[in-house]
């Protein structure tokens, strides 16, 4: 049985929590994401046979998509925001944010795909004004690829949409829902013999895994009567020294850290901010109606009608 967290008791004023510092690697988080950019397109090079052509509008495609997630989360001023690609596979948006809605999730994950798709019905309009192939070309790539971000599987943008409106991380359907979506990505990997989509699955369960390792400790600390759901910001002095001593007895890397007292900054302190911030406030704001979240299935569903107004006769020339 665990032993109680230890309670730092009276803290003076003398010693307060560490202050959050502002992120000083924005330019190391821009670096990476053009080392992905780089290494996606020198695999894709090879993968399509040196057809610099099609690297190009494939890449330019993930781009336009994944900029629509980006100024979605700079609007609500996520952090630490940056693209990184992913060789073959797509990309992502990556930042950080204490509290996010429902709302906001929803508006995030269909700014990627919906202006692809509508970007691709005027490609197709082009084309028929001009009669210039390229632009029914163009316009069958981004609706497929944007329409196969909106299908119904964990962790495209159409299965997180799903995920976020009805199931949730600490509830069993949404685990499910990340399993069953794993193991349909597995299958896929091994009767196309694509075995890089394998990636997918394999961060989808280590997440869940981490998920419920959080969740664990997080039992764990509010039977302590710490109340977890605020931001670093609110969180007492007493607060996070409790919950420090916490992070320290139940992650290993941070073993060789003492607990308080004494208070001391630890040179893995950073670390430690960074985990007890990913277990303040991990919920879900449930900000949808019934009637909102409605609406935006509509919005989900409507997208799959495009194909419908595209060319379907030169579907078997494109490729």
């Amino acid at each position: 049985m665990d032993q109680p967290i230890p309670i730092p008791g009276e803290i003076s004023e003398e010693i307060p929590k560490p202050e959050l510092e502002e992120p000083k690697n924005k330019t190391n988080v821009w670096l990476r994401s053009l080392g992905s950019l780089a290494l996606f397109l020198v695999v894709g090079y090879f993968f399509f046979r040196h057809n610099w052509t099609w690297v190009m509008i494939l890449t330019a495609v993930v781009v336009f998509h994944e900029m629509g997630h980006f100024f979605a989360m700079k609007i609500y001023k996520y952090q630490e925001l940056g693209i990184f690609f992913i060789p073959l596979m797509g990309a992502y948006v990556s930042g950080k944010k204490q509290e996010v809605s429902q709302k906001q999730s929803a508006v995030i994950l269909l700014a990627g795909p919906l202006p692809g798709i509508i970007l691709g019905l005027l490609s197709h309009f082009i084309a028929e004004q001009t009669d210039i192939y390229f632009f029914e070309k163009l316009a069958w790539i981004l609706v497929f690829l944007n329409l196969l971000n909106l299908l119904p599987v964990y962790p495209l943008d159409g299965g997180q949409l799903l995920h976020r409106l009805f199931l949730d991380d600490y509830n069993i359907l949404g685990k499910i829902f990340v399993i069953i979506s794993a193991g349909l990505m597995i299958w896929v990997a091994f009767s196309s013999a694509f075995y890089p989509l394998l990636f997918f699955p394999f961060m989808m369960l280590t997440r869940m895994f981490g998920d419920l390792q959080h969740e664990r400790i997080e039992k764990k600390i509010e039977a302590e009567g710490i109340n977890l759901m605020k931001t670093y910001e609110e969180i007492t002095p007493e607060e996070y020294w409790k919950i420090r001593n916490a992070v320290i007895r139940y992650y290993p890397q941070f073993k060789d850290v003492n607990p308080a007292p004494p208070y001391e900054i630890s040179s893995k302190e950073e670390q430690i901010i960074t985990t007890i911030q990913g277990l303040l406030q991990r919920s879900l704001t449930q900000d949808l109606s019934i009637g909102g979240k409605i609406l935006i299935l509509v919005i989900w569903i409507l997208p799959f009608a495009a194909p419908f107004f595209l060319d379907l006769s030169s579907i078997t020339n494109l490729f």
